[in-house]
């Protein structure tokens, strides 16, 4: 009896040590969302079957608004099965390192606990956005329309609708639209197989149809076309052929697949506006899906730092300038004529390749060699980096971009490390305020060593961005370019050993002439 007791008051203290602790693991939150560290990622993950989570930069500009939308949609999704939860990627670097989260996207879905495999999200524009292409993911994605006066409202519904229309809206080619469909959530989407709509917008086999105000803007005929070949027609026209540049477009411009962009930096209350405005976009159309037209208003106070990006002033308008949102090389229309033949034309040479970019620089500032990374600007970048003297490693970075900023700290280790190898130069420039000639394929910051030889040899770095890896990757390439030096050194001395032979005996057949004489 005795035993059995104290078997039940053993039990009973075990039963209340479980509670205790499962009380215990609750996970902290802020407004339904849940605050993420290195020592409760796992249980969320465990706890939610749906983990939506936020890798938030408080520096980011865009982090910031991102961050607003995602606590919106927080409010929305209480009660569902998608739990929302962020993690500060400045305090928590370990983690993020750990999840790979230290470049795009900012958004991951982490499904039943797979820590290894998120789903990566799309630009989301509103908290809307969110909860919508979390609600498509389950699907539907699209809603069906049966017949004419349901499409009719729909087309009206909103500025820019997509309509599929598929002869079969449950499997085959449909299946293509409704997979883009979630990966757009900020455009509504609607399919119909009704053949009255086929009538009304003369259309015979499955087609996707962007409609603006009520009227058709664009038709994509479906045959073998992916979801990503979807995507990008559905980008790429559902901007204007002119876009002005503002806080609602913004987005939409720089996530457009076109990465060639030509820019008008126009005054609109300039008495020349219209007529410069008219040619700009007759020229857009000659170029659409090649060349992204865009417009900004010089004299609109917010467009300042675009201004300040591309160094235009107020007074220099109306001018036109082409960039590439890769290499980020800056072209300037050279004429005063800014007419449709001299904008086309403009774009032809650039898209060609004759074009010339416009070159410009930082000012050297004063203390750019003193500190253990040296700061290079346009004017000096190819004098140091084409040293056949000097190894030099130079980080290509954007100022503006967090993803950059985190990597200061870490080239400062580098360069501390090589800090007593008077050979070896650890170097970073500003991309966006400085031109150069090297091609750049990747985002940014990019990274390029500059070996120590006479020919000019450019070596991408794409491996990890640790110490230890950055060390090795720089001996390597060191030990590499001392053989390829020897060589340089060898092949000179047997050229100058040539000439001066060639001329020793050019200087005796010329003295046995003079002698004959």
């Amino acid at each position: 009896m005795m035993r059995t007791l104290l078997l039940l008051c053993v039990t009973f203290c075990c039963l209340s040590l479980s509670v205790a602790g499962d009380s215990s693991t609750s996970l902290p939150e802020e407004n339904g969302v849940l605050l993420l560290k290195k020592d409760n990622f796992n249980r969320a993950l465990k706890q939610n079957k749906q983990l939506l989570v936020h890798f938030f930069a408080p520096l980011s500009g865009d982090s910031q608004r991102l961050a607003l939308a995602f606590r919106g949609a927080a409010e929305q999704l209480i009660g569902s099965e998608v739990k929302l939860g962020v993690v500060d990627v400045s305090k928590e670097t370990n983690l993020t390192k750990e999840l790979n989260a230290t470049t795009p996207p900012p958004l991951r879905l982490y499904l039943s606990g797979d820590r290894h495999n998120p789903v990566p999200c799309p630009v989301f524009q509103s908290s809307a956005s969110i909860v919508t292409w979390l609600k498509r993911r389950a699907g539907p994605s699209a809603d069906i329309i049966t017949d004419l006066n349901q499409s009719d409202r729909f087309v009206a519904s909103e500025e820019l609708v997509v309509l599929g229309l598929f002869k079969d809206v449950e499997r085959g080619r449909v299946e293509v639209f409704y997979a883009a469909a979630v990966d757009l959530p900020d455009l509504p989407f609607s399919v119909t197989r009704n053949q009255d709509i086929f009538r009304k917008y003369d259309i015979t086999q499955d087609s996707v149809l962007l409609v603006r105000q009520s009227t058709p803007v664009q038709v994509l005929k479906v045959t073998c076309q992916t979801k990503d070949d979807l995507i990008s027609f559905i980008t790429i026209h559902q901007l204007e052929l002119v876009t002005e540049y503002n806080g609602q477009t913004a987005s939409r411009i720089l996530s457009s697949p076109v990465l060639n962009h030509a820019i008008l930096f126009v005054n609109k209350t300039d008495e020349r506006f219209q007529t410069v405005y008219s040619d700009f976009q007759a020229a857009a159309a000659t170029y659409r899906g090649k060349v992204l037209f865009v417009m900004v208003d010089v004299d609109e106070p917010r467009n300042g730092r675009m201004l300040e990006y591309f160094r235009v002033r107020e007074s220099e308008a109306p001018m036109v300038r082409l960039v590439n949102l890769t290499s980020h090389v800056t072209y300037h229309l050279p004429s005063d004529t800014l007419d449709t033949p001299t904008i086309i034309a403009f774009c032809k040479t650039y898209l060609d390749g004759t074009a010339q970019p416009k070159m410009q620089s930082e000012a050297l500032p004063a203390d750019w060699d003193q500190k253990p990374v040296i700061q290079l600007v346009g004017e000096n970048l190819e004098r140091l980096a084409f040293n056949p003297d000097k190894t030099a490693f130079i980080m290509f970075y954007l100022p503006y971009s967090e993803e950059s900023r985190s990597l200061f700290p870490l080239w400062e280790e580098l360069a501390l490390h090589f800090l007593d190898r008077e050979e070896v130069v650890i170097a970073r420039i500003d991309a966006s305020a400085n031109d150069f000639n090297l091609s750049m394929r990747e985002r940014y910051p990019a990274l390029r060593l500059f070996p120590a030889l006479h020919a000019e040899r450019v070596v991408a770095y794409s491996g990890q961005r640790n110490l230890k890896d950055l060390v090795q990757f720089l001996e390597k390439e060191m030990e590499r370019a001392k053989k390829d030096r020897a060589q340089e050194e060898e092949d000179r001395r047997k050229y100058i050993e040539t000439q001066k032979a060639i001329e020793a005996k050019e200087a005796k057949e010329a003295k046995e002439e003079k002698q004959e004489l």
